[in-house]
């Protein structure tokens, strides 16, 4: 167990809170319900009711997402389905803390820095500028690896389909690893960092003449998939902290 206010402030501080000010998600805690103290703490991706419904079954009495119910000034209107939400936060009892881009670029734990561990990538530099703050991360292997190789060693660990957009045989020495959706400006900027390979999360339209042109390959994992594992290393972060437990809900898109 952990005084809520103990875990907000940790939270706040090892996540840099201050640093995205720009950013259109209000990080940080959400929903503040009645309780004092943290039992169990429920990580997830996306802050929806079926992400609520089951942290609750999973006995969470605190919630944290990556993508949370407020951005800027929304919602405005508080119509059916936020209000079901927030219903069940409220009457269960059940806080809420939402981190975005701090989540995406923490370099010791963040989504980008987990998935360069996964193909052990060392990371270099930083790239993809956006709110004020680089997100993304840059790195190159000691030995160039082929991109097929890569792809299956993603499809693996993080349960998902890739998607190449390029040369599958390619031989890759430098990467940009930019989680969930960096889209063409991502692209760019990894061509300009020198990189063979952008790791992503979405792969759209606009992105694909750019790709081309570029000379870039792309692999796309899905937004998704590529915004689970900074979670799951903040919640072994959060247990080695404190005496409580921490449960990641899954509840994937597909996307």
């Amino acid at each position: 167990m952990v005084n809520k206010k103990v875990l907000v402030n940790f939270l706040d501080k090892i996540l840099d809170l201050p640093k995205f000010a720009a950013d259109s998600s209000n990080n940080g805690l959400q929903v503040e319900t009645r309780s004092k103290e943290v039992k169990k703490i429920a990580l997830a991706v996306d802050a929806s009711l079926e992400t609520f419904e089951r942290a609750i079954e999973a006995d969470a009495d605190f919630i944290l997402v990556h993508h949370g119910l407020s951005w800027g000034s929304h919602p405005k209107v508080f119509n059916s389905y936020v209000g079901k939400r927030l219903e069940c936060l409220f009457s269960n009892d059940v806080s809420l803390y939402a981190v975005h881009l701090p989540l995406d670029a923490n370099k010791e734990f963040g989504h980008n820095a987990e998935l360069s561990k996964i193909i052990n990538l060392p990371i270099d530099e930083t790239f993809f500028e956006y709110c004020g703050v680089d997100i993304g991360v840059v790195g190159t292997f000691d030995k160039p690896k082929n991109l097929a190789d890569i792809q299956a060693i993603y499809e693996d660990r993080l349960d998902t389909k890739g998607k190449v957009h390029g040369d599958c045989d390619a031989l890759i020495h430098k990467v940009a690893v930019c989680s969930g959706g960096g889209g063409s400006e991502a692209i760019i900027d990894a061509a300009a960092a020198g990189a063979d390979l952008l790791i992503t999360g979405e792969f759209f339209h606009t992105m694909y003449h750019i790709q081309k042109e570029l000379n870039i390959n792309v692999l796309s994992l899905g937004h998704y998939a590529t915004e689970t594992v900074g979670l799951k290393a903040l919640g072994k972060i959060i247990t080695e902290k404190f005496d409580v437990e921490c449960e990641f809900i899954d509840v994937p898109t597909k996307l």
